[in-house]
C-alpha cells in the first residue's frame, strides 16, 4: 500500500492576508467617519443657540455672513432641505451629517423635484397651513425656477399679479391687458397647483403652448393661464 502523505492540509481557520486587510481598512474606515463627524458637530454647534442646540434665525444669519451668502440665496434654502428642516429658520441635529455640504452647493440638486415640493412645505409657517399667499408665491417661484424657467416663471409671475388686488389701472394699461383678462380667481397657491406648474414647465412648449391639452388632468389655474396667455395675444 502506498504511505500516506504526512504533509498537513491548510487550515481553513487559518486568517487570511486578505481578510486582515478587510479588517484594517474598515478599522481605518470607521475611525475616519468617526472623526469627521465629530468636525461636523463642532461646526454645527459653532452656529447653534447653547439653550435649544438648534440653529435659530441668528445662526443662520451668522452662517450667512461667514459664507458671503446672502440669506434669500436659492442656496440657503437647499441647505435648509439637506437639513430636512422642519421648520423656518431653525435647523436641527437630525441632519447635520450634510450640514459641511453647504459650500459644495453651487449646482442645483439632483432630485430637483423634490427639492422643489420641499421649497412650498418650507414657507408653510402656521399649523394646517396647506397654502401660500400670491405674493409670497412669486417670490418662492423666481427664486426656485427663475434660473431654469425664466420666460414661463415671468408670465405666471404677471398672471398671478395682475388683478385688481394688485394692479393699478395705470399699470394695467402699462401692459395693454384688457380688465377682462386680469386674475382675480386667486389669491393664494395650493401644493396640487405648485407642483402642477413645475410639470408645465416642464413638459409644455412655450411660448407657442402647442402640444397643452386642457382635456388632461392639468389644475384648472394652468387651464386659465393658458387662456389669458392666449386672450393677451389677441
Amino acid at each position: 500500500m502506498p504511505r500516506a502523505s504526512s504533509k498537513k492540509a491548510p487550515s481553513n481557520s487559518a486568517p487570511s492576508n486578505n481578510s486582515s486587510a478587510a479588517d484594517l481598512f474598515r478599522s481605518a474606515t470607521g475611525k475616519a467617519a468617526t472623526k469627521e463627524l465629530e468636525r461636523i458637530d463642532q461646526v454645527f454647534y459653532s452656529y447653534a443657540n447653547n439653550s435649544s442646540g438648534m440653529i435659530d434665525p441668528e445662526g443662520i444669519e451668522n452662517l450667512c455672513s461667514d459664507l458671503e451668502v446672502d440669506h434669500t440665496d436659492v442656496r440657503i434654502l437647499m441647505l435648509a432641505w439637506k437639513m430636512q428642516a422642519e421648520r423656518q429658520g431653525y435647523f436641527t441635529l437630525v441632519g447635520r451629517i450634510n450640514f459641511l455640504s453647504t459650500t459644495k452647493l453651487r449646482k442645483g440638486p439632483s432630485n430637483f423635484a423634490e427639492f422643489y415640493s420641499f421649497a412650498f412645505e418650507y414657507c408653510l409657517t402656521e399649523e394646517k397651513q396647506k397654502s401660500i399667499d400670491i405674493e409670497s408665491i412669486c417670490e418662492l417661484l423666481d427664486l426656485v425656477l427663475g434660473s431654469q424657467f425664466r420666460a414661463q416663471v415671468d408670465s405666471f409671475v404677471l398672471y398671478l399679479r395682475v388683478s385688481t388686488s394688485f394692479c393699478s389701472s395705470a399699470m394695467q394699461l402699462y401692459f395693454s391687458f384688457d380688465f377682462a383678462y386680469t386674475q382675480i380667481d386667486y389669491k393664494v397657491i395650493n401644493m396640487d397647483q405648485w407642483m402642477g406648474f413645475y410639470r408645465f414647465c416642464n413638459e409644455i412648449s412655450f411660448p407657442d403652448l402647442k402640444n397643452y391639452d386642457a382635456e388632461l388632468a392639468w389644475p384648472l389655474i394652468l387651464d386659465n393661464f393658458v387662456d389669458w396667455l392666449g386672450a393677451k395675444r389677441c
